[in-house]
């Protein structure tokens, strides 16, 4: 009689629990996906999310809340009054990029360094222009590069070469992306992407009830950025990535191509063949910084460090001996490629 009882009391329970769960899914299914879009950071960004109510007021004012600390192009900036050696407070944001660009620095050898700027527009205007910094102006320039020479005292950056410039580009739209996931959880959203110039942040299911899927350009010759070809698409649900490369620009040395990447201690594009370097990983901003550290270390070197950080992925596209296109990615994002 007693088995016959508990029979008698779980049926209804279950079947209650069955219809409850039925109703909260066609619920969920008749929420809409809101779509966002527009300009920060000097590109463009996209975001979906399934929510009731349109949240892009919230996500602009955020965004412009990182743009006001760390943007270069905005004269009124922490990042512009730090590099024009005002006396200015650090808030959070500040405080928070700097401290983790100074870790990854530290964790790559100095390979990510956000007083590298002036090299790298060096170089960028020369390879446009076809006129090279010479090798006087490349010594004179890292002369005033290196993360170690500036740190956080009493709340403001101190320097001990004034001519040092920081430039956050590197971490910035990762750290941008992981500001509008957290807001976009606050709300209660657990489906959404956020894509800021094409470092992501995903969670839960797509408007199409599928993981979410994100495609690695393949880096291939097109200085008009026409060709979108893409190399593989992976599945990062619940995940962030980040891929630093200069797609569209390279420089070729005995019949093979290299990315226009400059190695801050040297003050010269890197000699080897990785073009392309995506990290896959719970923090955007992480994934963006040691997405370009890789791009100056080289495959080799940047496996090493995947290694010590098993909570990282990479996927990396490089040159082969043959000058073709091959690829190279952790063996635990096997099972995310399509």
């Amino acid at each position: 009689m007693d088995k016959k009882k508990r029979l008698a009391w779980q049926i209804p329970f279950l079947l209650l629990l069955i219809i409850g769960t039925i109703l909260i899914i066609g619920q969920q299914r008749d929420i809409p996906y809101q779509h966002n879009e527009g300009f920060v950071f000097g590109t463009i960004y996209k975001i979906t999310y399934q929510s009731d109510r349109d949240l892009h007021d919230d996500i602009k004012a955020a965004l412009i809340g990182v743009d006001e600390s760390l943007s270069a192009f905005n004269e009124k900036s922490i990042l512009s009054q730090v590099n024009r050696d005002e006396d200015v407070a650090l808030n959070k944001i500040f405080t928070d990029v700097f401290t983790l660009a100074q870790s990854v620095s530290d964790d790559t050898n100095g390979a990510f360094d956000i007083t590298v700027a002036p090299l790298v527009n060096a170089w960028g205007f020369g390879f446009k222009n076809e006129k090279m910094p010479t090798k006087p102006e490349v010594d004179s320039m890292l002369q005033h590069i290196g993360y170690k020479k500036v740190s956080i005292v009493k709340n403001r950056i101190k320097k001990t070469d004034n001519d040092i410039m920081l430039d956050c580009a590197a971490i910035a739209k990762g750290y941008g992306c992981d500001v509008v996931a957290k807001i976009l959880a606050d709300k209660g959203v657990d489906n959404y992407m956020v894509d800021i110039g094409g470092e992501v942040v995903t969670k839960g299911i797509s408007p199409k009830r599928l993981p979410w899927k994100i495609g690695v350009t393949k880096p291939i010759d097109d200085s008009l950025t026409v060709n979108q070809e893409i190399q593989s698409i992976l599945n990062v649900t619940d995940k962030s990535m980040a891929t630093s490369g200069n797609y569209r620009n390279f420089y070729y040395k005995n019949g093979k191509k290299y990315a226009h990447t400059i190695d801050p201690k040297t003050g010269y594009p890197v000699q080897h063949s990785l073009l392309s370097a995506t990290v896959i990983t719970d923090r955007c901003a992480i994934a963006d910084a040691y997405a370009t550290a890789f791009m100056v270390m080289g495959i080799d070197k940047a496996r090493k460090v995947l290694q010590r950080h098993p909570e990282m992925m990479g996927y990396f596209i490089y040159s082969d001996a043959k000058g073709q296109l091959s690829v190279w990615y952790s063996p635990s994002l096997k099972d995310k490629i399509e």
